[in-house]
């Protein structure tokens, strides 16, 4: 099985964020808070970070204004990152500046010098860039993040949902472990998170499967779209860092 825990590097240097070679524990991510009770609740069961979505075409959408009081009501070492779907690179820095957040993962038909532009705009920014795979398998993203490479975009991470037409995530389809799990992947790759039909049921056999640098999940910790279910959330994470010990 390929482990996807290697940190860009370039002249030496750590590129990005080495939270995924450090952690002492599996990376998880709750996606598609919608308030901030729900966060803080949230919050309290300890996942390294959570995602707040801009794109409007989601029921899990959120305003900047909105997002800015989510942030307020999480822990204060807690990660947030937004999810954006083809927004300019001046509108996702004017959001994550307005709504504090820490990373800006990009989720739609982006380009990779829109990537570099976003870059130039906020520097501060962690950049992880979600990839829809289908039964293509894994070659679209390896020329991507190659290009990524030569225009010196600094990805602090990739994540890997499952395609679904006409969707940009959240669909609940899984993604192809078995590509993931048997196609080559470069050792100058950004660390790799598994997103796509995640659950508390079948994260761990995710993780055993793929060795992601993390998990993602939205509507697998849901009782309706947005609506986070407290159980579910705590079973997930304890799942997914179980399969990692």
């Amino acid at each position: 099985d390929l482990s996807f825990r290697t940190v860009v590097t370039e002249n030496g240097e750590t590129i990005g964020d080495d939270k995924f070679e450090s952690r002492v524990s599996m990376w998880v991510k709750i996606c598609g808070l919608t308030d901030p009770a729900a966060a803080a609740e949230v919050g309290r069961l300890g996942p390294d970070a959570v995602g707040l979505n801009f794109y409007k075409g989601s029921p899990r959408s959120v305003s900047a204004e909105v997002a800015a009081t989510i942030v307020g009501a999480l822990p204060p070492e807690m990660e947030a990152v937004g999810v954006f779907v083809n927004h300019t690179a001046d509108a996702v820095a004017a959001v994550c500046r307005d709504a504090g957040l820490q990373t800006a993962q990009i989720h739609g038909d982006e380009l990779p010098e829109q990537l570099q532009e976003l870059q130039s705009l906020a520097p501060e920014l962690g950049i992880i860039r979600a990839h829809r795979m289908g039964a293509e398998g894994i070659g679209p993203l390896a020329e991507y993040l190659g290009r990524c490479r030569e225009l010196g975009v600094e990805l602090t991470a990739c994540l890997v949902d499952a395609k679904a037409d006409g969707v940009y995530g959240g669909s609940g389809e899984v993604a192809p472990w078995a590509a993931l799990r048997t196609e080559d992947a470069g050792d100058d790759w950004p660390p790799l998170l598994l997103a796509g039909g995640l659950d508390a049921e079948n994260v761990g056999a995710a993780v055993r499967a793929v060795h992601p640098g993390g998990v993602d999940v939205a509507s697998g910790v849901e009782s309706s779209p947005g609506i986070k279910d407290l159980k579910q959330v705590e079973a997930f994470i304890r799942a997914a860092r179980d399969a990692d010990a």
